[in-house]
């Protein structure tokens, strides 16, 4: 049929809502970390360790499925996934507990961390298979959907646990599986049918070596990232020897998992991944900290909570479908780094006698410079990646993002310890202050960012 060989519905769809998952999943959980700790009996600093759990597995899992996905074919990888989360939405019920719940949370960030490299792949064939170019729309539409659903996670989130339980936030996984999977069998092209690739040789093996490297490396700095109040100096020791020892593997490796020479050459792209970096450490510092400081030092009940960061996702989706279809990639990078300092900024003056009005004001803010980085970052990243590696290249642009949710979700644990207080909301302030300068310096110093001649 006609639309199965371009861009029609039936593509988009299931294109769409699989990486809507990994987002929704991530911010749902910032409303849940009270109730579950008192329902757990476990302090807040432990309870991050939910947080935590998801992104320790997908930063470490989103390069290696891209790179999967651009090996053994995008819809196999793709459905793996979704059987994954399928299984982690009612794994809390089977498996009560602190030790059920964690083990659910890894295994949906394993499992949605197939879903946006796997999309990325399956456009990039699709336009080569109908022999036309990719509409900047779908990429803009794959960005908005997975912002949208992150920056509604919150309000969602405190939904679901006032109506029924926490266990909800986990549960409401089922249904979405079950959408994409049948979707993706009916409408997405079999793997069978993928276009000729343009290097198939050299780059047909798995390069099993590189993948362990990579994922213990990084995970050995993830928990040590996790633990900065009690800092254990031998894993920092053991990430740094395991990361040093992968960059030398793949220097030298024909076929590399992480092609770190072109990551050397390609500073585009580098850079891209750095933006992404700064602008997801101050949302992420906002998402999970301001969340447990209005819970837990201003007093609100978590639907509250939600509702109180409704501007965020708003103001994050008109932001991203106004900016949807821009070229011009430096202004709202630019834009979008100013705000996050200024959101920052008015972090430092919120106590917990701050009034509604001025809360709200706060999200607001948040939720521009996320839509505006959100859509530009993946638009330069669709550009600057090479074609035959864009599958492993979006998954390292996760995983960026990945490093800098764990850096926050380690920073408010720090800075809260045991309860959420004004002083630590402060501190994050100045995080966000600091990361958003960071992203406004790179974007408006990048030439890579100015516009295309011709």
């Amino acid at each position: 049929m006609p639309s199965e060989r371009g861009f029609g519905p039936r593509f988009v769809a299931p294109v769409l809502i699989g990486p809507v998952l990994n987002p929704i999943n991530t911010t749902m959980i910032s409303v849940a970390l009270v109730p579950i700790s008192r329902d757990l009996g476990i302090p807040t600093s432990r309870a991050i360790w939910l947080v935590a759990g998801l992104y320790l597995a997908s930063a470490v899992a989103q390069p290696v499925m891209g790179r999967f996905a651009d090996l053994l074919g995008p819809r196999r990888v793709y459905t793996a996934g979704l059987g994954g989360v399928l299984v982690a939405g009612v794994l809390p019920l089977l498996w009560p507990g602190f030790g059920g719940v964690l083990a659910a949370r890894v295994l949906i960030g394993l499992g949605t961390s197939t879903a946006y490299p796997s999309a990325m792949t399956l456009i990039s064939d699709q336009s080569r298979r109908a022999g036309r170019p990719t509409p900047p729309a779908l990429l803009s539409g794959l960005s908005i959907a997975s912002l949208t659903t992150s920056a509604v996670g919150p309000v969602l989130g405190g939904v679901l646990v006032a109506a029924f339980d926490w266990q909800a936030i986990f549960l409401v996984n089922v249904p979405l599986a079950l959408a994409a999977l049948a979707m993706t069998a009916a409408w997405v092209p079999s793997d069978d049918e993928r276009p000729p690739r343009e290097a198939p040789g050299p780059r047909a093996g798995v390069d099993a070596v590189g993948i362990l490297l990579f994922a213990a490396g990084l995970a050995a700095l993830l928990v040590f990232l996790l633990e900065l109040a009690r800092p254990q100096w031998w894993l920092l020791a053991v990430a740094v020897a395991l990361l040093v020892a992968f960059v030398r593997w793949e220097r030298g490796r024909a076929a590399p998992f992480v092609d770190v020479r072109m990551l050397a050459r390609n500073g585009a792209l580098t850079r891209t991944y750095a933006r992404m970096f700064l602008v997801y450490l101050a949302a992420y510092s906002v998402v999970y900290g301001y969340s447990q400081w209005l819970q837990g030092a201003a007093g609100y009940d978590p639907d509250a909570a939600g509702l109180l960061q409704l501007p965020t996702a708003v103001l994050a989706g008109l932001a991203s479908v106004v900016v949807a279809r821009n070229t011009r990639l430096r202004p709202p990078l630019v834009v979008a780094g100013a705000l996050a300092v200024t959101g920052g900024t008015l972090l430092l003056v919120l106590t917990s006698a701050s009034p509604v009005w001025l809360l709200l004001v706060v999200a607001a803010v948040f939720g521009v410079p996320q839509g505006l980085a959100s859509v530009s970052n993946q638009a330069a990243l669709y550009r600057q990646a090479p074609p035959d590696q864009i599958g492993t290249a979006s998954g390292l642009s996760r995983t960026s993002v990945y490093l800098a949710a764990i850096g926050s979700s380690a920073v408010t644990g720090l800075v809260f310890g045991e309860q959420p207080t004004d002083a630590g909301l402060h501190a994050i302030g100045w995080l966000v202050l600091a990361a958003g300068a960071g992203a406004t310096v790179l974007a408006a110093v990048d030439r890579a960012l100015a516009p295309r001649r011709g």
